[in-house]
C-alpha cells in the first residue's frame, strides 16, 4: 500500500509545481549576468584610461541617479554590483510580485482554492505554504549570485552581503504582494499595488542616491537598504538586518489579514451594487480595448516616467562622457556607440526600449491565455464568433497598445531634454522610438505562435526576441564571440536611430518573421481546444 502524502506536503508541492519553471529562469539570468561581468572586469581595468574615467562616476550626479553609486569599482565585486546589481533586484522583485499574485490570489479568483480552502488546511496555512517555496527561490537566487561571486575570486564578505541583499530584496516583494493579495479581492489591483511598491521604492532609491540632501530616504526604500549596505566597500549587516525584520513583518501582516477575511474576498470588499458599466462592451473588438487600458496607462506611466528622467538627464551624462572618452570607449566595445551626443545616447536608450514594451505584449498574450484557462472566454467562444476573430481583435489591440506606448515613450524623452535645454527634435524622438517596433512585434509573434502552439509557453517564447535578443547581442560583444552568433540578435540588426536613419530592409524582414510566426500561431489557436 503506498501511503499518501500529508495535506500540507502536498499544498507545498503544489506551489512548487506552478513556479518552478519561472524560478530556474530568473536564478538563470541573476546568476548569468553577473558570471558575464565579473568576467570582463579584468578587460575594463586593463585600460589605466577607463579605470580613472570609472573613478569619476561617482561624482556625477546624474549617473549617480540613473545606475546607482558606483563604490568599490577598483574590485571585480563592486564593478560589478554597481553594473547589474539593481537590475538583476528588480528582475527579481517583479517576478515575485507577478508569481506571488498568480498562484495565490489569480487562483483563488479562478475558483481553483475552493476545494483546497475546504480541505484539512486551514487557510493561513495554505498561504505559508504556497510564500515558502517563493521566498525560497529568492534565498536560492541570492545563494547563486554569492557563488559566483565567490568562483569570480571576489572578496568574500562582500559576495555574502550582495547575495543576501538580493535574496531579501526578492522576500520582501513576495511578501509585499502577498498582503496585497489579501488585502484587495481580485489579482489586477492586488499586483497593481505591489508593482507601485516596487516602482516607489526604486524611485526613492534614485533620488537619495542622486540629491544628497534627500539621502535619509534610501532607509525608506527597499533598494535603498541594499544600496547602504555596501558591498565590497562599506559590507554593512544592520540594512540587510531593517530588510529582512520588514519582510518578516509584512509576512506576519499577511497571514494576520488571512485569518481575518472570506475566501474569495478581501479587506477593501467590492460595492455591493452598481451601476452596470456597459462602456465597450459592444463587440470583441471594444471588449479587447476595455481589457487593455488598465494595464496600457500602469505601463506607460513606469516607462514614460523612465524615459522623462533619462531626458532629464541627458545633457548632464553626456557632459560627463565627453569629459571621459576613455568610458565611451568601453561602451562602444559592446555595441553602444555615438553617447558623446544626445541623439546618440538616446538612441542607445530607445533600443532598450524594445524589453519593456515587448514585456508588455508578451505580458498581454499570456493574460489573454491565462484569461482562457480560468474559464472567462468559454461563454464568448460559445458565440457565433469564430477563434480567428477573438484571437485577431487581441493582437490589433495589443500592437495598437505597443505603438501608443512607444509614442508616449518618445514624447516623455523629447519633453524631458527639451525642459533642460537640450536640443532633441520631436520627430527625432518619435523616430527613435518606433524603430524598435519590428523587434517589439517579434516578440508579440513569438507570444501568438506560442498561444497557439503551446500556450504554457506564452510567457517565455514571448521574452525571446527582447530580452532574449539583448542578452545574447551584449554576451556575444563583451566575449567576442563570432560574428554569426552576434547576429541572431535582432538588436544586432537595429539602426541607431536618431543618430542615423532606419535600415528599411531590416525592418521589412523583422516585420515579416513577426507577420508568419502571428499567422501560424492564429491558425493553431484556431484548430487547438480550449484549455478549460
Amino acid at each position: 500500500m503506498t501511503s499518501q502524502p500529508a495535506p500540507g506536503r502536498a499544498v507545498t508541492w503544489l506551489a512548487v509545481r506552478q513556479i518552478r519553471r519561472g524560478a530556474l529562469i530568473v536564478a538563470g539570468l541573476a546568476a548569468g549576468m553577473t558570471a558575464m561581468v565579473a568576467a570582463t572586469y579584468s578587460q575594463v581595468m586593463a585600460d589605466p584610461a577607463a579605470a580613472g574615467s570609472l573613478q569619476a562616476l561617482a561624482g556625477n550626479p546624474a549617473i549617480r541617479t540613473l545606475f546607482g553609486v558606483p563604490i568599490g569599482l577598483d574590485t571585480a565585486g563592486g564593478f560589478t554590483v554597481w553594473r547589474v546589481g539593481t537590475v538583476i533586484a528588480v528582475l527579481l522583485g517583479a517576478w515575485a510580485i507577478l508569481a506571488t499574485t498568480r498562484i495565490t490570489r489569480g487562483e483563488e479568483d479562478a475558483g481553483r482554492w475552493d476545494l483546497l480552502l475546504s480541505g484539512r488546511v486551514p487557510g493561513p496555512a495554505v498561504l505559508l505554504r504556497h510564500l515558502a517555496p517563493l521566498m525560497a527561490v529568492g534565498a536560492a537566487t541570492g545563494t547563486a549570485i554569492t557563488a559566483v561571486l565567490l568562483l569570480s575570486g571576489t572578496a568574500p564578505a562582500g559576495a555574502v552581503v550582495h547575495g543576501a541583499g538580493t535574496g531579501l530584496l526578492g522576500m520582501f516583494f513576495v511578501a509585499v504582494a502577498a498582503l496585497a493579495a489579501q488585502v484587495f479581492p481580485a489579482r489586477p489591483p492586488a499586483t497593481g499595488t505591489a508593482v507601485a511598491v516596487l516602482g516607489v521604492g526604486l524611485l526613492a532609491r534614485m533620488i537619495g542616491d542622486g540629491v544628497t540632501a534627500l539621502g535619509w530616504l534610501q532607509w525608506l526604500s527597499p533598494f535603498g537598504l541594499l544600496s547602504l549596505s555596501g558591498p565590497y566597500v562599506h559590507d554593512r549587516v544592520v540594512p540587510l538586518l531593517l530588510l529582512a525584520a520588514a519582510t518578516a513583518l509584512v509576512t506576519v501582516l499577511a497571514l494576520a489579514v488571512a485569518r481575518r477575511r472570506d475566501a474569495r474576498g478581501g479587506v477593501l470588499a467590492t460595492a455591493a451594487g452598481r451601476r452596470p458599466r456597459t462602456l465597450l462592451l459592444g463587440n470583441v473588438a471594444l471588449f479587447a480595448v476595455r481589457r487593455v487600458l488598465r494595464p496600457l496607462t500602469g505601463w506607460m506611466i513606469g516607462i514614460g516616467a523612465y524615459y522623462l528622467l533619462i531626458g532629464l538627464t541627458a545633457v548632464s551624462v553626456i557632459d560627463f562622457l565627453r569629459d571621459n572618452p576613455a568610458l565611451a570607449g568601453e561602451a562602444s566595445q559592446v555595441g553602444f556607440d555615438g553617447l558623446g551626443s544626445i541623439a546618440g545616447f538616446t538612441a542607445t536608450l530607445f533600443a532598450i526600449l524594445a524589453m519593456p514594451v515587448g514585456g508588455f505584449v508578451t505580458a498581454r498574450m499570456t493574460a489573454f491565455v491565462a484569461a482562457e484557462s480560468d474559464r472567462q472566454l468559454t461563454l464568448l467562444a460559445s458565440q457565433p464568433i469564430s477563434r480567428i476573430r477573438l484571437i485577431g481583435a487581441e493582437i490589433a489591440v495589443t500592437a495598437a497598445a505597443a505603438a501608443i506606448l512607444i509614442t508616449g515613450t518618445g514624447l516623455a524623452t523629447w519633453l524631458g531634454v527639451t525642459a533642460i535645454g537640450g536640443e532633441l527634435p520631436i520627430n527625432d524622438a518619435l523616430r527613435g522610438t518606433w524603430n524598435v517596433l519590428p523587434i517589439v512585434l517579434l516578440s508579440l509573434g513569438a507570444a501568438v505562435f506560442a498561444a497557439g502552439w503551446a500556450p504554457r509557453w506564452t510567457g517565455p517564447l514571448g521574452g525571446i526576441p527582447t530580452v532574449g535578443g539583448f542578452l545574447l547581442l551584449v554576451v556575444a560583444e563583451s566575449v567576442a564571440a563570432p560574428t554569426w552568433i552576434r547576429d541572431i540578435s535582432p538588436f544586432a540588426h537595429l539602426a541607431p536611430v536618431p543618430l542615423s536613419d532606419a535600415s528599411w530592409p531590416t525592418t521589412l524582414v523583422m516585420v515579416g518573421i513577426a507577420v508568419v510566426m502571428t499567422t501560424a500561431g492564429a491558425i493553431a489557436y484556431r484548430r487547438r481546444d480550449l484549455r478549460l
